[in-house]
């Protein structure tokens, strides 16, 4: 079993795919925990504010089965396959660590946005502060104080329902 960090967002419909995005997710594998649900403005172009979050599994599916689950459900879910990074999106789930993988081609791991987005790096704040991340060194606390992200964020009410 691999432990696997998976960022979910959306800002179309937010609820409904939020909760379509978590409730795939714990079919994948086992002990899903998910972290607050934070409200945040776009990055990198207008349009509604997302909803983000980050669900932790314990899986024993191999990463190329595992990015194409992720990808059926985003696509199940009304994500278009041809989607451009920076619009507006019905549900996007992105692994951010998995197990102790580093690794520079597709996906990058650890994911990127770890280091450049407070909606990424404050739910694995709440997941997981002693983290190692691997191939860094540091862990998530470590990120997390040393970070000067300007993006605003906030936790919102929300209940995963399964």
């Amino acid at each position: 079993m691999t432990t696997v960090y998976i960022s979910l967002g959306s800002n179309i419909d937010r609820e409904r795919y939020l909760q379509a995005g978590l409730l795939g997710l714990s079919k994948l594998g086992t002990g899903m925990q998910v972290s607050t649900v934070y409200e945040a403005e776009p990055v990198g172009f207008s349009g509604p504010n997302f909803y983000n979050c980050v669900a932790v599994i314990e899986t024993s599916l191999s990463l190329d089965r595992l990015l194409q689950a992720l990808k059926q459900l985003e696509l199940q879910h009304g994500r278009s396959p041809d989607a451009a990074k920076n619009q507006s999106r019905t549900l996007d789930l992105d692994i951010l660590l998995f197990g102790d993988t580093v690794q520079s081609t597709n996906p990058v791991l650890p994911r990127n946005d770890i280091f450049k987005f407070a909606f990424v790096l404050q739910p694995l704040m709440e997941l997981c502060p002693h983290r190692v991340i691997p191939g860094d060194g540091r862990t998530v606390a470590e990120l997390w104080h040393d970070s000067r992200f300007e993006q605003a964020l906030w936790p919102v009410e929300y209940h995963f329902v399964v």
